[in-house]
């Protein structure tokens, strides 16, 4: 780990980050000039006033997307603040870029209220074709969501919605690989911020219409404090709506009486919490996602230790990584092709379904393609680009 560290740091010292502006227009002569400025540009800007869509041709605006954050949540290094988010959100640019052909623009945001990050988000809207929110911490990362929905192009929140996807995913495949039901499973989610809020409700299909798979037996949520109960009088509300779906067997206590008999572990908590005996007081072979960083939950040879039958991590250097860039990339490709004003619940669960129908025949060390495997943004994006126009999204998108 510390030689990556090193590594980083002087790359990025040599290179002054890694992200950088390049124009597609040649300026090497004056007519250049008069074609990508003035007098040529006068009459770019006179098309799109008459009619505002065509910006979507005519400008940036069709393949760019904002990558959003306020440093409140980055990684797993918590609040950290605008100025040391940038080298993550510059990172998520060029994995949109690389992967997608998406051109990401890098925007972090000396901005702590909600109202504030809304207030500026709406108003650099114009620029792009999509807003992708990152590392904004919960609960406040669901209200700036949730109140930018109505903007007229897609606003995702990659760490709640990108790790529920590629997460359904492994365990769409590590059921297939087991014989298991997910009808008959207990899942356990270690977590209740923005990642753990949306693999709920992805596994339950909350918004979906006509849900295809079966939906689990039981979901248990834990924050800091425990189960999430109805015994508990310190929930914030976003928690207590989570008990209008979860926890329907009534459990209370800690994570040792939740994992007791289940058959899921998804771990988005702390490293280094569970140890083998954990994992064997729960179902024959669970399945366990330690998604922890850089400290799973547990490490995936003591999970095998304890009787696990599959183990994903957040981690590059084991097998089974649930890495968010296998989702965003190709989500947000399949979002501006089809000019698609939202990313809908049903849009997500396409993007779910492709990423493991790139795994076609599931073994306990691949449940998930790896991010750098070529084609996966491609099958991704044409999944949610069907999905949109599924879901009556596509050709929506609109501008200010």
């Amino acid at each position: 780990m510390s030689e990556f560290y090193t590594l980083s740091l002087d790359l990025h010292r040599h290179t002054s980050g890694k992200w950088e502006i390049k124009s597609k227009f040649p300026l090497e002569t004056q007519k250049d000039l008069s074609v990508a400025y003035t007098p040529g540009v006068a009459a770019v800007s006179k098309k799109i006033a008459g009619e505002r869509n065509e910006a979507w041709q005519l400008t940036m605006k069709g393949n760019t997307v904002a990558v959003v954050s306020d440093g409140s949540a980055v990684l797993g290094l918590g609040d950290i603040g605008p100025y040391a988010a940038l080298p993550v959100m510059e990172g998520k640019a060029i994995i949109l870029k690389t992967f997608a052909g998406v051109d990401g623009v890098p925007i972090v945001l000396d901005a702590t209220e909600p109202e504030d990050i809304i207030r500026v988000v709406k108003a650099i809207a114009p620029t792009f074709g999509g807003i992708n929110l990152e590392d904004i911490k919960a609960p406040k990362c669901f209200e700036i969501e949730d109140a930018l929905q109505n903007i007229g192009i897609p606003v995702f929140h990659d760490d709640q919605h990108g790790t529920a996807i590629v997460l359904m995913a492994g365990l769409l495949n590590a059921l297939t690989l087991t014989g298991k039901k997910l009808s008959e499973m207990t899942v356990v989610i270690n977590g209740a911020g923005a990642a753990g809020a949306a693999v709920a409700k992805l596994l339950l299909g909350i918004g979906i219409h006509n849900f295809p798979i079966d939906r689990p037996k039981d979901i248990i949520m834990l924050d800091t404090k425990g189960v999430i109960s109805e015994d508990r009088n310190d929930l914030h509300p976003y928690k207590r709506e989570l008990l209008k779906y979860t926890n329907r067997s009534g459990v209370r206590g800690g994570l040792k009486e939740a994992l007791t008999g289940a058959d899921v572990f998804i771990g988005l908590s702390a490293g280094g919490i569970l140890n083998r005996h954990d994992i064997a007081h729960m179902a024959k072979d669970p399945i366990i996602f330690a998604l922890a960083n850089p400290v799973p939950e547990i490490m995936p040879e003591e999970a095998y230790l304890g009787g696990a039958s599959v183990v994903g991590t957040g981690r590059s250097d084991f097998p089974n990584q649930v890495n968010n860039a296998l989702a965003f990339p190709g989500i947000f490709r399949g979002a501006l092709d089809a000019k698609a004003s939202t990313i809908t619940p049903g849009m997500k669960l396409a993007a779910a379904f492709a990423l493991s129908s790139l795994v076609p025949s599931p073994m306990p060390e691949r449940i998930l393609p790896r991010p750098l495997e070529e084609g996966v943004a491609e099958i991704v994006a044409k999944a949610v680009y069907q999905a949109a126009f599924d879901d009556g999204v596509a050709g929506k998108a609109l501008l200010f």
